[in-house]
């Protein structure tokens, strides 16, 4: 079950983004992070260089920025808007106040920033050590909703892992000759997710 984290909204406006719209950029100060109440944001690193690689898509009930946030440190991503969506900026006041008067959020807190700084670490390992196809399934099996849906472009999975469309596309290909996942229009669907999370886990 979702944690609801719409404590978090109390007393504050939500901000509206257009599609496009950065909502925070890596490298600035992180003096909030965000609770986004509706549509779609993306979430990625750039390089020095100027190259992209994904770290998320954010789905509305989602918390964006609060690793950097908690460590007080740059942020080490960027995010900016899918579709038009909403986001309330929680500072530490904020924060400080909701703590107060929902104390039983404090875990769940924990147990969310901790996911998030396992997530960061996956995709260091990720480029690292294993191989694309062995990734990729990792990313869907992270994506998909409790319906085995997953909303995704190839050219999103393919920066998500660091490899290029056409490898996204034969990948995903094998996957559904195996009766893993079926595909359509900018969307996914697991039909097996053991066999998924078996082949993610497994040795390359």
């Amino acid at each position: 079950m979702r944690q609801d984290w719409s404590p978090l909204a109390e007393g504050r406006q939500a901000k509206r983004y257009s599609a496009g719209q950065m909502i925070y950029l890596q490298g600035t100060e992180a003096d909030s992070f965000y609770y986004l109440t509706e549509g779609t944001v993306r979430s990625f690193i750039s390089s020095p260089e100027g190259s992209e690689r994904l770290l998320t898509i954010h789905q509305a009930g989602d918390l964006m920025g609060e690793a950097s946030f908690f460590d007080q440190c740059p942020r080490v991503s960027s995010a900016v808007a899918v579709s038009e969506c909403r986001a309330v900026a929680v500072d530490r006041a904020q924060l400080d106040r909701v703590f107060q008067s929902h104390p039983e959020l404090a875990f769940p807190m924990l147990r969310y920033l901790a996911r998030t700084v396992r997530m960061l670490s996956g995709h260091v390992d990720d480029i690292s050590f294993r191989p694309a196809d062995h990734r990729l399934a990792s990313v869907l099996l992270e994506r998909a909703g409790e319906d085995g849906v997953i909303r995704v472009t190839h050219e999103e999975l393919g920066s998500a892992v660091g490899v290029s469309r056409v490898t996204v596309s034969r990948v995903l290909s094998r996957f559904s000759v195996q009766g893993w996942l079926e595909t359509g229009y900018r969307s996914l669907r697991l039909l097996d997710r053991g066999a998924m999370e078996r082949f993610a886990a497994s040795e390359p």
